[in-house]
């Protein structure tokens, strides 16, 4: 082991020793951190079921926000409701942001995904995040405890299709 202790051997291996720091504090910054939609307060999350109503008896429908998937959106989605980026990614919070950015902080909001399970959606609490921190004073979140499909589709809540 005498060897490992010249300059030759330590020079290299404090090379590749820093080499792996700044790559690894480089993917860690590449990586994006899960932020749980748990983390979204509970009076400002919405049922399906309310909004549902909502929907069919307002005479001023909320701005209605989908931030998942391009192609879960195309399949179906909330009549009305707008395409605005997969929010756990940075390009589609600059979607969304650019989407917003016009309308007055009054303006009601409701965003949704529905691409997964509510635990794991990468993408809600990103979105709700953005919109707080611009100063929206009328969001809400729909609550999809599961997925689209089954929280709002299979009760016979209204679809459209396409976009």
């Amino acid at each position: 082991m005498k060897f490992l202790n010249t300059k030759l051997y330590r020079q290299p291996l404090l090379l590749v020793a820093a080499l792996l720091i700044l790559l690894n504090a480089h993917l860690g910054l590449a990586q994006k951190q899960h932020v749980p939609a748990s983390s979204i307060p509970a009076a400002d999350l919405i049922q399906p079921a309310d909004l549902a109503a909502t929907l069919q008896s307002a005479s001023e429908k909320p701005l209605i926000l989908q931030v998942g998937s391009h192609v879960l959106f195309a399949e179906a989605h909330i009549p009305g409701s707008e395409y605005a980026g997969p929010t756990g990614q940075d390009a589609g919070l600059q979607i969304l942001k650019d989407r917003v950015a016009s309308l007055p902080k009054e303006t009601q909001v409701v965003l949704y995904c529905g691409c997964c399970p509510w635990g794991r959606c990468p993408n809600i609490a990103p979105a709700y995040n953005l919109l707080h921190a611009e100063g929206f004073t009328h969001l809400k979140v729909l609550y999809i405890a599961d997925n689209f499909g089954t929280d709002w589709v299979d009760k016979g809540y209204p679809v459209a299709k396409g976009r």
